[in-house]
């Protein structure tokens, strides 16, 4: 499998003029190594891959050296010992690199111009060429190992979900739930939440991406649930919209007017469909209930390693959607001091349309 992909990413060089390419963003680096190290943070890497027409290299440091032999393939492990830097120009001296391609949006600039002071110095120089998107142009389509992960983490966060949803009472407040939510999700047996989860009742779920706060849930007002998990590396994603208690005919409306607009995105997505098209057969109809003005966000995104990734099913930027795309869809209406709905769901993308591989579908009711 990582083969495969190493194979496929070299038949991009060419076209990219380049004869090797430096890889930091975590989840390229488990895509193409298995290397599951995360980085800490944005300054704090736990390695760097190298690859060139015919070499594999992957850069870390001694925390890491063993977890990498252990999870690593094909890859030639090289442990930094004067720090990344140094490390990284002798390999890129010693593999012959004349121009280097690198992820233009995750590389911080203090360490691009670090990497390209000591290159720019050997001779002959060595050029930085950078590059976007490269490998999650790669994970867009995902093998069928990885689909059957994100089936697993997906039925997972539906069945947590669910339990949670069933148990809602009022008083608790949205940290309880959210705690509640972060607990099962580990003792399910997932590596853990894919994101915090977002817990917002009556005006804050007018903010669509709300931080759980202290206050309690109560009689009627809308309670937006979006929650993550991560299993095996890949994440789920699903949001729900529910209430205890019979809800204002003005909310009603609202969540009416979303869960069609999804449904109707949902029945109508198919391969070789803009992601512009999808998007429009949401925000139209949301719009013709006269809420366009409320709905701020994309229709959706693509998940797999990451809780984001592409594509992107949004106003602009149309790419045509492919049979293998996993995405999410989740239409939201968002009133400010009032609240909001969001309904999502996962989906694959299969020959004949959108496979739903999120559950739970009796929790859309009032």
């Amino acid at each position: 499998m990582y083969e495969n992909r190493i194979d496929e990413l070299r038949g991009k060089f060419q076209d990219f003029g380049i004869d090797t390419l430096w890889i930091v963003r975590p989840e390229n680096r488990r895509y193409l190594s298995g290397f599951k190290a995360p980085d800490g943070g944005l300054t704090e890497s736990s390695g760097s891959l190298l690859i060139t027409f015919d070499k594999a290299l992957l850069i870390t440091d001694s925390r890491y050296t063993t977890q990498a032999e252990k999870e690593v393939v094909g890859f030639e492990i090289l442990m930094q010992k004067r720090g990344l830097v140094e490390t990284l120009s002798k390999a890129l001296k010693q593999l012959g690199a004349k121009r280097v391609g690198f992820e233009g949006g995750y590389v911080i600039w203090e360490l691009f111009q670090e990497v390209n002071d000591r290159l720019s110095k050997q001779s002959p120089p060595k050029e930085l060429v950078p590059l976007s998107g490269v490998v999650e142009e790669m994970r867009e389509i995902k093998e069928p190992a990885e689909v059957e992960i994100l089936r697993v983490s997906a039925k997972l966060m539906s069945d947590v979900l669910g339990r949670v949803i069933a148990d809602l009472e009022l008083g608790q407040s949205e940290r309880e739930v959210a705690w509640r939510i972060e607990t099962l999700i580990r003792e399910q047996g997932a590596d853990g939440p894919a994101f915090p989860p977002i817990v917002a009742s009556g005006p804050n779920s007018a903010l669509p991406h709300a931080t759980p706060t202290e206050r309690t849930l109560r009689k009627g007002e809308p309670i937006i649930i979006d929650v993550g998990a991560m299993v095996d590396g890949y994440c789920s994603d699903m949001t729900r919209t529910v209430f205890l208690g019979e809800p204002s005919d003005d909310v009603k409306e609202i969540y009416t007017a979303v869960r069609e607009a999804q449904i109707s995105a949902l029945q109508s997505v198919k391969p070789d469909m803009k992601t512009t098209e999808a998007d429009s057969i949401a925000r139209d109809h949301i719009s013709k209930a006269g809420y366009g003005a409320y709905f701020g966000h994309s229709l959706g995104h693509g998940i797999g390693l990451a809780p984001h990734e592409k594509p992107t099913l949004a106003p602009l930027k149309p790419r045509p959607l492919r049979e293998g795309m996993v995405f999410t869809i989740e239409p939201g209406i968002y009133i400010p001091e009032k609240g909001g709905v969001r309904l999502e769901e996962m989906v694959i993308l299969g020959r004949d349309g959108a496979e739903l591989i999120t559950t739970n579908k009796d929790f859309y009711s009032f």
